[in-house]
């Protein structure tokens, strides 16, 4: 199911109070308890970005199915100040959890997606990863399009690499792996005296058909990499704790 863009920004009021308010669909990548009765949601909201915001009311049963890391949900979050966590209202559109909870992949597959997009920046809107995890939450696991998503995580953080041409001889042919360094990609010919330094390029990163087990491994170890360098080290916080087992399992 497609998520619809946020509608306009508006102000409401009530009583002598001026209610800040938007309306959007988002997906939920994120729910942790808050007092006695409540929650604090967390979502990525199309047009808008992550958004955090208190449900009242969002332990309660009723609640409960609706209120699961990647549901696809109507939000409707008021404040009174900009800068404020708001409320959200939730309104469910489309249910995933149980059918994550029967395919163990998958499962692991949506809370890698949704742990990826817990990076991103609040209120910043990322549209084109929010669409690819949707798309990717709707389909079998796939170690390929994982691969590639985290691919393009990097570039939406601003540590996107560079695999259109080799960094020693400007070539865009024959490329096989990336400086660790740099992030740019060195043809074979070039990487020959250093690869046991340099990390491997697999072919379908770069839209050359499909990949072998290993290729899959190497992506993700590529990917890895950087992630780790440019976001958990720095960050001082551990990689998502189910993406080695998602790997071991992708590629057998």
């Amino acid at each position: 199911m497609a998520l619809r863009a946020s509608r306009t920004y508006v102000a409401a009021r009530s009583g002598s109070r001026r209610i800040l308010e938007w309306t959007g669909e988002g997906l939920l990548i994120g729910v942790r308890r808050h007092g006695e009765t409540s929650v604090i949601a967390e979502a990525m909201v199309l047009g808008k970005g992550r958004y955090l915001g208190l449900v009242r009311g969002g332990r309660s049963r009723k609640q409960a199915a609706t209120l699961q890391p990647g549901n696809s949900v109507q939000l409707v979050w008021r404040a009174r100040i900009e800068d404020h966590l708001g409320t959200f209202a939730v309104e469910l559109l489309q249910a995933r959890a149980a059918g994550l909870i029967v395919d163990r992949t998958r499962l692991y597959a949506s809370q890698l997606l949704t742990e990826h997009l817990r990076l991103l920046p609040e209120r910043d809107p990322h549209d084109r990863l929010l669409m690819e995890t949707v798309r990717l939450l709707d389909s079998p696991a796939d170690g390929m399009a994982l691969a590639r998503f985290e691919l393009l995580l990097l570039e939406e953080l601003g540590f996107g690499l560079d695999l259109s041409s080799c960094a020693v001889t400007g070539s865009s042919e024959d490329l096989t792996h990336v400086s660790p360094r740099s992030g740019r990609a060195v043809s074979r010919e070039a990487a020959e005296p250093y690869k046991d330094r340099l990390l491997r390029l697999p072919a379908f990163l770069l839209g050359q058909g499909p990949a072998t087990p290993q290729e899959v491994a190497d992506a993700f170890a590529l990917t890895g990499y950087f992630l780790d360098m440019h976001v958990w080290h720095a960050r001082q916080i551990d990689p998502p704790p189910m993406r080695e087992t998602l790997i071991e399992i992708l590629t057998r």
